[in-house]
């Protein structure tokens, strides 16, 4: 997929549903980060990241949203950014708050169909993800968690039986090894 083609995001879903048969639910995993001081941020670094963090998996989701079932879940990794932005990460921590935003209007609008709407916000994990930047390093950042057991975590409970559709959820400290 080219996070750029917006409108082929949106139709991935019922791609894979007619691929497949049906889809149970679909988790977007897709960022890329971008550092430094907000003033220092260019525009090109700012735009490329509010289209592949949030505007992509937007349009992914989007395009789900009627073809995932009840008692099915939609699902995007935004972080712990989110929460607790570090100086160095406006622009990156802006484009993980708008898909956080947007994810938890949709787990209003779905809750009666009974869709989870999960909004996984992972403390920093050692993937190197802070190493491929498209611009900047960087700042001093916590020591990394297992992904290994996040990843897990997150699946067990997506998977579970009837998840609850709330739009947040956390590793919780049995899961976080930061």
């Amino acid at each position: 997929m080219d996070a750029y083609d917006l409108q082929g995001c949106s139709g991935l879903a019922a791609w894979a549903a007619a691929a497949l048969g049906g889809l149970d639910g679909v988790l977007v995993t897709v960022g890329v980060a971008a550092f430094g001081p907000a003033a220092r941020v260019s525009n090109a670094a700012a735009e490329h990241l509010l289209t592949v963090n949030a505007l992509c998996p937007m349009a992914v989701l989007r395009g789900a949203a009627p073809v995932v079932g009840e008692g099915g879940f939609l699902a995007a990794v935004t972080g712990a950014v989110v929460d607790a932005p570090l100086t160095g990460t406006a622009d990156y921590a802006a484009s993980k708050a708008a898909l956080a935003c947007w994810l938890g209007v949709l787990a209003r609008e779905l809750r009666r169909r009974r869709v989870a709407v999960v909004d996984a916000r992972f403390p920093r994990l050692d993937t190197g993800f802070g190493a491929r930047a498209v611009e900047g390093s960087p700042p001093p950042l916590p020591r990394p968690g297992d992904p290994a057991a996040a990843v897990s975590a997150l699946l067990d409970r997506l998977l579970a039986p009837a998840a609850p559709a709330t739009p947040l959820w956390r590793p919780g400290p049995a899961e976080q090894t930061c």
